[in-house]
C-alpha cells in the first residue's frame, strides 16, 4: 500500500522483540513535551488523511460526542518473536481518562483508539486481542487471565484485513499477542479523547504539515464550552 511505502522510506531501525523497540513516528509531545515532530503525520498526505477518514468520523461521533480532539498517535511494528503486550485497560478500577459509562441511553467514553491495520493480523499470527466486553466490567480482570491471556478462553484475537480499522475504548481490557509472522506487523493507533479532556500533561502540537479545517479543528486543545462541531449537520 501507499502507507507501507512512505513507512518503508524512513528506513526505520529494525522492530526489536521487546514491546518497548515496537513503537515508530510518535506525535512528539507524547514522549517529551519540548519535542514538536509531528510524527509520521510529516511523512505525506495518505497519513493525515486517516486523522478524520470518513469511515471512523461517525462511530467516533458515536462514542465521543461532537466535538471530540486527537489526543496522540504513533504507529506499532513488530516482527517475528516480538513478545506480547500484556493485557491493560479495563473499566475496574474506574481510570479518569479512560472510562466507559452508560446514562440515559447513552455511551460517554474517555480515550479511545483507531488502530489502522496495514496487514493482516488474526489469532494465527497474532496481533490485537482483547477481552469483548470487558468495558462494561464491575469487577477486576482475574489475575490468572492477565498473566496468560494467550491460554484463555476469555480473550480474543480477531481476524482483521490489511486496510481495516479497529476501534475500541481504553476502557476495554487489551493488549498484544505474540507475533509469529514471517511478514511485520504495521498499525498506526491514533487516540482521541472527548472535548474538554487530555490523556497526559500535555498535547500534539498542530503539526506543520498541510490540513483541512476540520483536521486543525482536531488539534484544537482540550476545552468543552462552545467548542464547534466536527460535523456539518
Amino acid at each position: 500500500t501507499e502507507l507501507n511505502r512512505l513507512i518503508d522510506a524512513q528506513n526505520l531501525p529494525e522492530p526489536g522483540l521487546a514491546t518497548s523497540e515496537a513503537r515508530f513516528g510518535s506525535s512528539g509531545s507524547l514522549f517529551d513535551e519540548n519535542n514538536q515532530s509531528a510524527g509520521y503525520l510529516d511523512w505525506g498526505a495518505p497519513f493525515n488523511n486517516l486523522l478524520d477518514h470518513p469511515a471512523i468520523m461517525d462511530p467516533l461521533r458515536f462514542i465521543l460526542g461532537d466535538g471530540f480532539r486527537i489526543d496522540h498517535y504513533y504507529g506499532i511494528y513488530m516482527k517475528d518473536g516480538t513478545e506480547r503486550l500484556r493485557l491493560h485497560g479495563g473499566n475496574t478500577p474506574f481510570d479518569p481518562p479512560e472510562y466507559y459509562h452508560f446514562q440515559d441511553g447513552k455511551v460517554f467514553n474517555g480515550l479511545t483508539v483507531v488502530a489502522w491495520n496495514l496487514c493482516e493480523t488474526g489469532p494465527e499470527v497474532g496481533g490485537f486481542c482483547c477481552v469483548p466486553g470487558s468495558h462494561k466490567a464491575n469487577y477486576p480482570c482475574p489475575p490468572e487471565i492477565l498473566a496468560g491471556h494467550e491460554q484463555s478462553g476469555s480473550v480474543v484475537t480477531p481476524h482483521v484485513d490489511a486496510g481495516s480499522a479497529v476501534i475500541f475504548t481504553e476502557a476495554l481490557t487489551h493488549g498484544t499477542a505474540p507475533w509469529v509472522a514471517d511478514y511485520q506487523r504495521r498499525s498506526l493507533l491514533f487516540k482521541y479523547s472527548p472535548a474538554q479532556q487530555s490523556w497526559g500533561p500535555s498535547y500534539p502540537p498542530m503539526p506543520g504539515v498541510q490540513l483541512t479545517d476540520r483536521q486543525k479543528n482536531l488539534f484544537e486543545k482540550p476545552y468543552f464550552a462552545q467548542r464547534a462541531s466536527l460535523f456539518d449537520d
